[in-house]
């Protein structure tokens, strides 16, 4: 077997340019103690918390491959709930920044979550039309709901009762009985999808926003008020203002239960509230009190509506009341009956609108006691935005109070180069330029420009030259951060610019059909003595076609040139004749690059192929698939024939142009890959993405062996296709409103596989026990006993122990999913196993859960198999004690803990009232010695 060729694997190194990515939502979090300071954003597949007065980032949650969906703080302020693209949901710490919990249930995208009032249960929503209730305390899942036709969009608890509610793309708002696990009530008054909902007024009102521009109020009246003979049926039942609309149809409620007079929930259309906007619903949302309301659309401005409570409604009641009769008793002498009733918008009243720079992804909002409202933007230009408002003005106006722009670009990144020193990076968009040093990725330097397509680092890393959708040259001063020209240098786009290898010029390729060369020369500023950098304008060689890419080879005697027509074109630099034409690929050649010895050079295209041409005679080498979409950028490694690829399909791969193979893909993009950049050294890739993001990848010391990254690629592959399999029935089940809130993924069966393992060594082990004993009878005297390596390791415990051990590491949330595919001959010996464990009091609660999931599951072959009876005898017995007992000391703990606090309340009580005379008493002692000193003056 002949030597394999080792390459050195490239590996991420870091994330920056973006300060947000639009999907999911903002939220404010509380760090350090401190609330509506501190706000967490999605950022592809991390979670960056920012300091918005500050406009630093303090903490970044790193996740796997996933981008984040959805975010959710628990009400405590000390976790943060994620939910990503493929469904999963994890539950970060942020003391911390670790993932504690994580939870597999969803098969799609996860689109809402919830915590409940306490933060002990978590209700997810997903794509997958699911929606699923977590123990977030036990880590695990508690039931599936089923009942939606499309994506979830908004779930919420009620706090009061034990009720969950639902809204759809399916237009459907559906009520839930947490207690039956069933959907008992299910609102139909929507003609397209409910986007949002949010609870106000003590959560007796249901606000649902919708694709127009109406905001729908329900009143909502719960059963006990239902019964109650001396209040009216539902707590305001008044026609609705001129701007409110009523629908006999809207009002429609579809009951799903067979007896209406059980239901728990009765619910009833009250009127609309208009908003501004004509689009549908993006957020709604309220604040942790429920007082402030506000929602947004598609656009850039956010609607904040404030609601009365109680109290203030009655007030205004009262007040209506007393002008009702003034004008009753002017226009007739009798004083008659007025009745008086406030209108939907004098209940929710507008407080202002908030138009920020850009279009609104998400918001989220928190009152102070003071009475200012605090909102934080996330905008779709990667920027967040923070505003204050006074809602105790006469006329509140929000005030910016902070903007985080620095970390990044406001539209996508089309250019990118690095320095002849592989310290600076140089990224182009739509807006801005930005120079970011590459080891500590802070942004050194931002210049306004025109919309970028191609830019260099001319020699001495000292200028930088920006190529324009305009036709225009930039020439940019890095000192002074300053434009120092501005050259019109094409009639269409600048597509490509490329340094002359002597590096006394440049040449760059346009849409008008023609390829400048360009050379370096110092002229006198006009406002200083010294003299500055400019561009001179040489040669023009004019084409048939529009030219999208231009490379010299690296001794400067020929030029490539891609055009239009799918071809590329080689012309001798001195004379600019013709000498090769490469034709082969079926659409345009984008991007190209020569190799360090101009013996090869590489194209790719828009077909998605990359083609490997000798330089020589023009004979195409090879032909490769690159990717499976248009590739965008390509670029050799220096002194080799290694080159990367970047394609529309998110992903950055590396090629051998010697032996055309595929080496490794750097997958870390969510969207397109627009653009790369390799540093001169070879050890650093860039690369920027429609995802808002720029990616460091670093070449690590690590050989990469291809068979191996083949075996690799293979078993992602197979764990893959494992995910997507057929979920494992459940005997007894049926596919009916509810079900288990676990998937099958390749964890669940890796756990069911160390479960197994662990019983066969338990078995094998009671098997040359058995074999002992026997030989030490035979040999009357005792014989010493092998001990097992793996029971050595783990300290010389018993199978029985080394089984509890390997039982008690399967997580939390995938422990039901792991016995689901466990097959029934490891069942017995696992029952005789638990019954031994209760018996001992060794985790009690995680046992008898095992235990009530196997016995749900294999109930028939159980009750079936006569060598079991004794065992579940003996199960019952052991299983009722022992629960009890941990009832009783848990009982025993709460009584104690609940002593404990009324002792410290006691304490703090007392001190507080000292602490109250103790300052009362210094008071008088100050104001008599004021009175004497103004007697003496006296």
């Amino acid at each position: 077997m002949g030597l394999t060729r080792q390459y050195l694997r490239y590996g991420p190194a870091a994330l920056f340019g973006l300060v947000g990515s639009a999907r999911g939502r903002a939220a404010f979090v509380t760090l350090r103690g401190e609330r509506g300071r501190c706000v967490a954003v999605p950022a592809c597949e991390h979670v960056f918390v920012w300091d918005t007065r500050k406009g630093e980032k303090v903490l970044i949650l790193k996740g796997l491959k996933q981008q984040v969906s959805c975010l959710c703080p628990s009400p405590d302020g000390l976790h943060l709930a994620v939910g990503y693209e493929d469904g999963s949901i994890r539950v970060f710490s942020l003391l911390s920044a670790e993932a504690n919990i994580t939870f597999n249930g969803h098969k799609a995208a996860v689109t809402a979550l919830q915590y409940d009032h306490l933060g002990g249960r978590l209700v997810s929503g997903s794509k997958d039309t699911d929606v699923i209730v977590w123990d977030v305390i036990n880590e695990s899942g508690l039931y599936r709901l089923r009942g939606h036709k499309d994506a979830v969009t908004q779930v919420l608890f009620l706090k009061e009762k034990n009720l969950l509610v639902t809204s759809g793309k399916d237009t459907l708002v559906k009520w839930w009985d947490l207690d039956t696990q069933h959907c008992f009530k299910t609102l139909v008054g929507h003609r397209t999808e409910v986007w949002g909902m949010a609870l106000i007024s003590e959560e007796k009102r249901l606000i649902t926003g919708s694709a127009d521009s109406e905001l729908r109020v329900w009143d909502i009246t719960y059963i006990q008020e239902v019964k109650d003979p001396d209040e009216p049926e539902s707590k305001k039942s008044k026609e609705s203002s001129p701007g409110a609309e009523e629908n006999t149809e809207d009002d429609e409620t579809l009951e799903l239960d067979e007896h209406p007079e059980e239901r728990l929930v009765k619910c009833s259309k009250v009127g609309s509230i208009m908003r501004e906007g004509r689009d549908r619903v993006v957020t709604l949302a309220t604040d942790r009190t429920g007082k402030i309301l506000a929602c947004h659309g598609t656009d850039a401005v956010l609607e904040v509506f404030s609601v009365l409570s109680e109290e203030e409604v009655q007030k205004k009641l009262e007040k209506k009341m007393k002008k009702a009769k003034k004008k009753a008793k002017q226009n007739s002498e009798e004083e008659p009956e007025t009745s008086v009733e406030l209108s939907l918008q004098e209940e929710i009243q507008r407080v202002t609108n908030i138009r920020a720079s850009s279009k609104i992804k998400s918001f989220d909002l928190i009152l102070s006691p003071k009475g200012e409202l605090k909102i934080v933007l996330l905008l779709q230009n990667n920027v967040i935005e923070s505003y204050n408002l006074d809602l105790s003005a006469q006329v509140p106006q929000a005030v910016r109070a902070s903007r985080i722009t620095i970390g990044g670009h406001r539209s996508d990144v089309r250019t990118l180069a690095f320095s002849s020193d592989n310290i600076a990076i140089l990224s182009a968009a739509a807006e801005s330029v930005k120079i970011w040093n590459r080891s500590t990725l802070q942004c050194i330097r931002t210049m306004d420009c025109e919309y970028a397509l191609c830019s260099l680092f001319v020699p001495g890393d000292r200028h930088v030259i920006i190529g324009t959708k305009t036709g225009k040259l930039q020439l940019y001063d890095l000192a002074s951060g300053s434009l120092l020209e501005t050259l019109d240098a094409h009639d269409g786009a600048v597509w490509s610019v490329a340094l002359s290898p002597d590096q006394r010029g440049f040449v760059t390729g346009g849409a008008d059909k023609c390829v400048k060369f360009w050379e370096f020369e110092l002229v006198k500023d006009e406002s200083s003595v010294q003299k500055r950098l400019s561009m001179k304008h040489v040669r023009v060689l004019q084409l048939d076609e529009d030219v999208l890419c231009v490379r010299y080879s690296p001794n400067q005697k020929l030029l490539a040139v891609s055009l239009l027509d799918c071809t590329v074109k080689i012309f001798y630099t001195d004379t600019l004749k013709f000498f090769l034409s490469l034709y082969g690929h079926k659409l345009p050649v984008l991007c190209m690059d020569v190799s360090y010895d101009g013996t090869l050079i590489a194209t790719g295209s828009a077909d998605r192929n990359v083609k490997i041409w000798g330089l020589d005679f023009g004979d195409c080498h090879r032909s490769l698939f690159a990717h499976d979409d248009s590739v965008m950028y390509l670029q050799f490694v220096a002194k080799s024939h290694l080159f990367f690829t970047a394609g529309k399909d998110g992903k950055i791969k590396q090629w051998d142009a010697d032996k055309f193979e595929h080496i490794q893909t750097l997958e870390g993009h969510h969207q397109e890959v627009w653009c790369l950049a390799l540093s001169p050294n070879g050890d650093y890739v860039v690369s920027a993405s429609h995802d808002k993001s720029l990616r460091l990848w670093e070449r690590t010391r690590e050989p990469l062996v291809l068979e191996e990254e083949r075996e690799m690629q293979r078993e992602a592959e197979y764990e893959e296709s494992v995910a997507k399999e057929e979920q494992p029935v459940v005997a007894g089940e049926t596919q009916g409103e509810t079900g288990l809130a676990g998937r099958k993924t390749i964890e669940t069966i890796k756990a069911a596989e160390r479960i197994m393992e662990a019983i066969e060594l338990y078995r094998e082990e009671m098997g040359k026990l058995k074999e002992h004993k026997a030989i030490c009878k035979a040999a009357g005297k005792e014989v010493p006993f092998p001990v097992n390596p793996i029971l050595r390791a783990y300290g010389n415990i018993t199978p029985a122990a080394y089984v509890l051990e390997v039982f008690k590491k399967v997580r939390s949330s995938e422990l039901e999913e792991s016995l689901l595919v466990l097959p029934f001959s490891y069942v017995p010996d696992l029952l005789r196993l638990f019954n031994e464990y209760i018996h001992l009091g060794s985790d009690v609660e995680l046992l008898c859960r095992a235990l009530l999931f196997l016995l749900k599951v294999h109930f028939g072959q159980i009750t079936g198999n006569h060598m079991l009876v004794t065992v579940i005898e003996n199960l019952k017995k052991t299983t009722i004690s022992r629960v009890s007992e941990a009832r009783d000391v848990l009982g025993f703990n709460m009584a104690g803990l609940q002593f404990l606090k009324r002792e410290i309340e006691a304490k703090d009580e007392v001190t507080f009232f000292a602490d109250a005379t103790d300052r009362f008493e210094e008071k008088k002692r100050k104001r008599k010695k004021k009175e004497k000193m103004v007697l003496a003056v006296l």
